[in-house]
This record gives structure tokens, sequence and C-alpha cells, in this order.
């Protein structure tokens, strides 16, 4: 395995906080299973502690890194792999389905820094059939986010779009102590695998999502509170959903139905107004 370099300093600026624990990274690996043959693309691989082991198992892996500074050690570490690309840029306006072709679908992984991770995710969710996984590590709170079951206190916006569009596991813990310089919070892996088959399909996923923004806009009022003006009472009875409740105790398949009834229901609303 290729040997970390120790010189280059973290940046508070990029978020950046490099694994070191070589057993985490073991671990790791092993929940990633990569293969030969396999589209493997690593978010932020900073000083290269997971790039090694997952070249070392695929033998390919292109790479995207923001930080340039760190662009020159990755490549004297990995120059004897001819499949090893890097990418200088923002992953968050990265074009993942370009990257990805008429090619296999990719597989993501990433130490992905604090600051970025929630919009970083939801790029990738909408990023269609480009993406196969994605393991993840992250602050241990956005992980409960993700993995959360409606009803509890976790369960809100990036729950329902993560379910939406994939199934969520939550893997392990990862405490500060694996890391240099530690952070303040723990950390966790979590894998994300899209859906081959929707189990709940919206009509307009932007609506969908506009929806929920609003639902959860305020999460200790009532359903006819934060959709008052979008969302009848009426219409929600209609779909036997009880215009009381709270946000956090409806499922994505109650979330889908609203949108989609709302869907008819502007579109109704808007041939009328033709007509008129």
């Amino acid at each position: 395995m290729s040997q970390v370099p120790q010189q280059h300093r973290a940046r508070k600026r990029f978020g950046q906080n490099f694994l070191r624990d070589l057993g985490i990274i073991s671990r790791i690996v092993r929940s990633i299973g990569p293969r030969e043959g396999d589209r493997l693309v690593e978010i932020g691989p900073g000083q290269g502690a997971l790039t090694g082991p997952l070249l070392e198992a695929a033998g390919a892996l292109e790479v995207i890194e923001l930080d340039r500074d760190l662009i020159p050690g990755l490549r004297v570490q990995f120059f004897n792999y001819p499949e090893f690309v890097i990418h200088e840029g923002d992953a968050l306006k990265f074009d993942f389905a370009a990257l990805k072709g008429d090619g296999p679908a990719l597989r993501v992984v990433g130490n992905l820094p604090y600051n970025i991770s929630t919009p970083l995710i939801v790029h990738l969710l909408t990023a269609g059939n480009a993406v196969a996984d994605m393991h993840f590590m992250l602050q241990k709170e956005v992980v409960e986010r993700l993995a959360a079951q409606p009803g509890g206190t976790d369960w809100g916006r990036l729950s329902v779009m993560a379910q939406y569009y994939c199934q969520v596991d939550q893997l392990f813990i990862v405490p500060p102590e694996a890391f240099v310089p530690r952070p303040k919070v723990d950390s966790a892996i979590v894998r994300l695998t899209p859906h081959t088959t929707l189990p709940h399909v919206a009509d307009d996923p932007v609506l969908l999502f506009e929806l929920v923004k609003l639902a959860f806009g305020q999460r200790r009022k009532t359903l006819r509170n934060n959709f008052k003006g979008r969302v009848s009472p009426e219409t929600l009875e209609t779909l036997g959903i009880d215009p009381t409740r709270r946000p956090q105790t409806l499922t994505v398949a109650e979330y889908v139905a609203i949108a989609n009834q709302v869907a008819v229901d502007d579109a109704a609303g808007a041939e009328g107004s033709d007509k008129g």
C-alpha cells in the first residue's frame, strides 16, 4: 500500500480531516467491496488514505480533488497506476452523468467535508442513473438523518429525499481519534444504493421536494399550517391524511401521494383557467 504523506496541513476552508486509522480504513474498504472492473470515483481523496487500498483492489480509480496543493502528491504516490485519473474541481459542480457516459454506473466513495455533505448528496441523488452506489463517511448526525424512520426526531427533508431515491444503510461509527486533526464530533459510514425501480413514483419530483420543504418549514406546526395556501386540508383528507398531523409523521409514500394529487389539481386548475 502507498504511504500516506504527512506534510500537508489540513485546511479549515476545505473542511479537511485526514483519516489515519488503518483498521477503520480497512473496514471501510471491506464495506465498499471494490472489484476489478468497477467504475470507482473517490470524492476528496486528500492524502490518499482510501485511494491506495481502492486502487489495489480495483486497479482503476478516478478522484475529484478541490485542493490543488494535494494533487502533485497524489500523482507521485500513485504514478504506477495507469488507470488512476485526477479531476481537479468542485464535486458540488461536477457532472457525474457526463463522467458515466455510456459506461457502467459509478461507485462513488468519499470522506466528505461536513460543510458540503448535504448539498453534495442531494447533487448525487439527482444525477439520474449515473450512480450504482455511494459509500460516504459523514458526520454521524447527518447519517442518522439519512437513515431515520418516520415519527422520529431525525426524520426530515433529507431523510425523505434520500429514501425516495435510495436504500439507506448506516454501517458503523468512526471516532474522532481516527482523524488528523481530530473533529469535534463522531463520524459514521453510510451506504446509499439507488432503487432500481422507485417504490413510490412522483409524477413531478421537483414538486415533491418543494412540498416536503414546505411541510418541514416549521416542524412543530401541523400540515394544515405549513401547507396553507398550497395544499388544502380537503386535499389531505381526500388522501386519508389528517391535516393536524406533524410533518415528521408522514412516510415517503404519503408525501408522494400528496405531490401527485397536487400535480393533478394544478393541471386541472390551469386547464380551467385557459377555458375561462
